[in-house]
């Protein structure tokens, strides 16, 4: 296998990397990223001596120049991981998600289109969200077969994506599959997502946000797992089918944020109690209650969440520990 890796300086890009370096099946890894605020090439600082890495900064917008890549590294499979992902940002600024969410996957997949035209035993693994579906109520689950209902910019450009994806497959036969996760944690995720910001907020002792009642619902799905997901449609997923990936561990925001809390003040050896630093500020507009996902079609494929929620959150905390005592040293030396 040679692989492409779109968005691989990112936070679900970057644990991708390590993890399928490491696999035989991939004789070549080619990462591309244009490195904006998302993206940190010091996420893959550890890999660069590896002779199976290459790193290009591409953006996923430029068709030609991927073109010419795709064909000088002979590439055969992707996974395509860039995407602009920040809900609050796609509040402010729709249309940055425009451009690289939809226009950019459209110029990727048709670089992949041509330049696989004659060959065979190619695959593009598309990776979006369970926020294409919409918002659920206190019970049920989104099945593959839903129909989309996007609430923000940010999802209905991934929602566009996918559709767009689906064309074509249907149209060109292209070699495609769609998978949707629901929200992932874990290192190097960028301090603007939710568990990152909590953590560093009780590190630093500053005053946590938590929207509206803090009652909204997500399902955590540990990154790792996410990667081995991947790795399976990758390699068994059908050409045309898409796949619902989570781990089926659900937590409400304030209940998740008071646990964050608690497993900080124990790991900084504190008596004093976070929480008492939560603040509750005016509600995201459109903000979905809650995202939840029938994972059998995947598990029929073998794949299930491995992580308790309650040791990769604390691996997590960790991680980001380590980081904060290292900035710390650097700024005191």
């Amino acid at each position: 296998m040679r692989l492409l890796i779109t968005g691989g300086a990112g936070f679900i890009g970057s644990n991708t990397v390590y993890s399928l370096l490491s696999k035989e099946e991939v004789e070549r890894l080619v990462v591309i990223d244009c490195l904006t605020y998302a993206g940190n090439l010091s996420n893959l600082k550890n890999i660069t001596d590896n002779k199976k890495y290459i790193f290009k900064k591409l953006d996923i917008r430029d068709e030609e120049n991927i073109v010419d890549l795709i064909n000088h590294e002979s590439i055969d499979h992707v996974i395509h991981l860039a995407a602009e992902s920040h809900v609050d940002r796609s509040i402010t600024n729709p249309e940055k998600f425009l451009e690289t969410n939809v226009i950019g996957t459209y110029k990727l997949i048709n670089a992949c289109f041509r330049s696989w035209k004659y060959k065979k035993n190619c695959k593009f693994l598309h990776v979006s969200t369970d926020e294409v579906y919409g918002s659920l109520g206190k019970t049920g689950l989104f099945s593959e077969n839903d129909k989309y209902k996007p609430s923000s910019p940010y999802s209905a450009s991934k929602a566009a994506s996918d559709h767009l994806v689906y064309s074509y497959i249907k149209t060109f036969d292209f070699p495609a599959v769609i998978s949707n996760c629901t929200n992932n944690f874990g290192a190097f995720q960028n301090h603007e997502k939710l568990i990152p910001k909590v953590i560093n907020c009780c590190l630093n002792e500053l005053k946590i946000p938590l929207y509206g009642d803090g009652r909204n619902i997500r399902d955590w799905l540990f990154v790792k797992d996410h990667v081995e997901a991947l790795w399976l449609v990758l390699n068994k997923g059908i050409i045309g089918e898409n796949y619902n990936i989570g781990s089926g561990q659900e937590i409400e925001n304030i209940e998740l944020i008071k646990q964050i809390c608690k497993r900080v003040d124990v790991r900084m050896g504190w008596e004093n109690n976070s929480a008492e630093n939560i603040k509750y500020i005016k509600d995201r507009a459109g903000h979905d209650f809650r995202y939840a996902l029938d994972t059998t079609k995947i598990n029929d494929l073998g794949w299930h969440a491995n992580y308790e929620f309650e040791m990769a959150i604390d691996w997590t905390i960790e991680w980001y520990y380590r980081r904060f005592i290292k900035r710390t040293q650097e700024l005191i030396l």
